[in-house]
């Protein structure tokens, strides 16, 4: 593979919120981390890991419907343990978030039920919802919520403040701005944050990060990234020939024949993030 690009991107108002996170946590009895399904291990920010050590906490895989099945299953098992529970879903659709509610008493079962001895069982659960930039928080909480109380747009960077939203059963949601971290120590890190949108597109080299991708799915998912683009023969081949290969498939052509990486970058970028290129998933869990 040609080398990995260095992306960073980590604007004031991220240390702003790592700073508030902070001072919230005494609020809130469990954290709900979410994570993309595509990618588990890169959309784990370290600085979030630091900062709620200890507290309770549930993992929810979301974009489970465009990752690899198999892999959330295998990402689910890894992850649960005797304080953190995971649990795989689509929180456009609230597939898998029925399962939500459930999972956070079984968490909180000791303090529920220390509560319930002292006559505080109507004392509502308070949650912090915590990730990093467009990995879905906001639909995860108007999925829940039921409503529109916070803004949602497919673009990272959109939630700037602090928001508590009430849930039909009394308990409370604090809904915390995206963060990533100042510096990724893995370039590869960076780059799958860049694949999946948490990094904003308009600082990325497109044709570069495109061409990358192209390599990882062309060793990974070859029969997907063939059968969606009517490759053959893409064994050995670079990202950019891959890149002008499906450019020229899918007539992306200028004067003199040329194919217009460019635009052919910006609709695989598109497509892989949407799931059009099929369920994919970057990173397995370490093996146990």
């Amino acid at each position: 593979m040609s080398e990995i690009p260095s992306v960073q991107w980590f604007p004031g108002h991220m240390a702003k919120t790592r700073r508030l996170m902070e001072k919230c946590l005494p609020l809130v009895d469990i954290i709900v981390e979410i994570r993309d399904a595509r990618i588990p291990a890169s959309s784990q920010n370290p600085e979030i890991e630091k900062l709620v050590s200890g507290k309770p906490r549930v993992i929810i895989l979301n974009k489970c419907d465009v990752a690899d099945e198999r892999a959330n299953r295998a990402w689910c098992s890894y992850l649960n343990g005797s304080n953190v529970k995971a649990l795989s879903a689509d929180c456009k659709s609230g597939k898998g978030l029925k399962a939500f509610m459930p999972t956070v008493n079984e968490v909180l079962k000791d303090l529920l039920e220390r509560r319930q001895q002292k006559g505080m069982a109507g004392r509502p659960v308070r949650m912090m919802v915590v990730g990093i930039p467009n990995v879905g928080k906001s639909s995860f909480i108007n999925r829940l919520a039921g409503n529109k109380r916070t803004k949602v747009e497919d673009r990272p960077g959109v939630t700037r403040g602090q928001q508590w939203v009430k849930l039909s059963d009394g308990s409370e949601l604090l809904d915390m701005p995206g963060v990533l971290w100042p510096k990724f120590e893995d370039p590869k890190v960076g780059m799958y944050l860049a694949f999946t949108g948490a990094v904003k597109d308009d600082i990325l080299d497109l044709e570069s990060l495109t061409s990358h991708l192209l390599e990882v799915l062309n060793r990974e998912y070859r029969e997907l990234l063939c059968a969606r683009y009517s490759l053959t023969d893409t064994e050995g081949l670079t990202g950019y020939e891959l890149l002008r290969m499906v450019g020229k498939k899918r007539g992306m052509l200028v004067s003199g024949g040329e194919v217009n990486t460019e635009r052919a970058a910006i609709m695989v970028l598109d497509e892989f993030r949407s799931g059009k290129v099929g369920r994919i998933t970057l990173e397995l869990p370490p093996k146990t």
